[in-house]
């Protein structure tokens, strides 16, 4: 019999394995990153790095270096379900890398409750900030 935690054990597996496929779709050539945003166990967001709606596909310049308007995955899938009508209060995040500190405050003001993380970044200050705001916090090795 499988005990509760086992069970999002598996879930945990499950949908960061989704999202290390949706960051697939990410046109960035130095990191690709995705994120789902699941609550009661529905998808209700979803996203990856990369430029605003309407620019070029582009996230690096001649020196490889990421263009300062391009977008983490969590902000995609944080702003695309603000335009929904799903609600991401007591959400699960799940995000091929740990979080930046910009992410992470996005996340604290969208109500989000859990983040499932892939990746170790090499800082740490975004899942840092998550924990001392009483956000559950998950490392997931992929």
């Amino acid at each position: 019999m499988e005990t509760i935690e086992t069970k999002q054990a598996l879930l945990d597996q499950r949908y960061m394995r989704m999202a290390r496929i949706w960051a697939e779709n990410s046109y960035c050539k130095r990191r690709q990153v995705g994120a789902l945003l699941v609550k009661n166990k529905m998808i209700i967001s979803d996203g990856y790095n990369g430029t605003p709606s309407g620019f070029e596909n582009n996230c690096e310049d001649s020196n490889n270096i990421s263009m300062p308007y391009v977008l983490h995955a969590e902000a995609n899938a944080i702003t695309k379900v603000a335009r929904s009508n799903n609600s991401s209060e007591g959400a699960t995040l799940y995000v091929t890398a740990s979080p930046c500190i910009e992410c992470a405050k996005l996340i604290i003001q969208a109500g989000i409750t859990r983040v499932v993380y892939g990746e170790l970044y090499r800082i740490m200050d975004g899942v840092e900030l998550l924990e001392r705001a009483g956000i559950e916090v998950v490392y997931l090795e992929i």
